[in-house]
């Protein structure tokens, strides 16, 4: 586990370094909301991940507890990759599909029985992802411990789902994936295969993606003060993450070009 005194900034990749970065979006490349519909990405942070997508040769992914359909229109249905609800939908590189069925019964009872926690717990809203039901406590923090002990209550009655913390959040999700399944399946294949994992993020359900980049020898970024974690860098806010993340722009773009001159390329 890190120590929140002693980690560092991430580096920056040197000529020959060959990323594949993952990136969270709420709480890491924009600030929380005291709901997730009031989250705005700016032209700026699109345009940025574009060009690392391009500059990365397309080994570029977010990965989020949103859904797809959120994550389309928050940034305009973009071309990276992206796995959605913590990896149970996953859009690749090459823009196939692949996502987990719940039928329409199972899903309305999930959500009937969230709803049944908000309405017993003032300030706690439901946010209905399809698959999935989050219940939010952002704007009533001090219901956060009746919200774990609401949903801990009903879990036994939603055999396949479990529950995911979050920061002032409690999901419910169907069992079998999270963020470091979704990110080892992406690396599986082209073209994140054989590059050095670089995932960022804040929140518990990044812990996942922390220990696979982890076991894959590269590099884990917690954003934010939260601990403990198996992140070893840190970055203090998301306006520090998108900082660096410019910087990462400026390194990748100048080893790319001092590659090009190296190997006889006109200048």
């Amino acid at each position: 586990m890190s120590d929140p005194s002693r980690l560092p900034a991430p580096p920056l990749p040197g000529v020959d370094d060959r990323w594949a970065l993952f990136l969270d979006v709420d709480g890491t490349l924009v600030d929380f909301a005291d709901q997730p519909d009031q989250i705005c990405v700016d032209s700026r942070l699109r345009d940025l991940i574009d060009d690392l997508h391009a500059t990365l040769d397309g080994a570029l992914a977010v990965v989020s507890g949103r859904s797809l359909d959120d994550l389309d229109d928050l940034f305009g249905h973009p071309p990276w990759a992206m796995a959605g609800l913590h990896g149970l939908e996953i859009r690749g590189a090459d823009g196939r599909y692949r996502g987990v069925h719940i039928g329409a019964a199972r899903r309305m009872l999930v959500r009937e029985i969230a709803a049944a926690v908000a309405d017993r717990l003032p300030g706690v809203t439901l946010e209905d992802k399809g698959i999935a039901v989050a219940l939010h406590s952002r704007t009533a923090p001090q219901q956060f411990a009746a919200l774990r002990e609401n949903v801990e209550a009903v879990l036994p009655n939603l055999a396949g789902y479990e529950m995911q913390l979050g920061n002032m959040v409690i999901e419910l999700k169907p069992v079998g994936m999270d963020k470091g399944q979704a990110v080892a399946t992406l690396l599986s294949a082209r073209p994140f295969h054989g590059r050095l994992p670089v995932y960022v993020g804040d929140d518990l359900t990044d812990e996942h993606g922390f220990a696979t980049a982890n076991l894959q020898s590269g590099l884990s970024v917690r954003v934010g003060h939260r601990e403990p974690s198996l992140a070893r860098y840190s970055l203090p806010e998301p306006a520090a993450a998108r900082a660096w993340l410019f910087r990462v722009l400026h390194a990748l773009k100048h080893g790319a070009l001092s590659h090009a001159h190296s190997s006889g390329g006109s200048s």
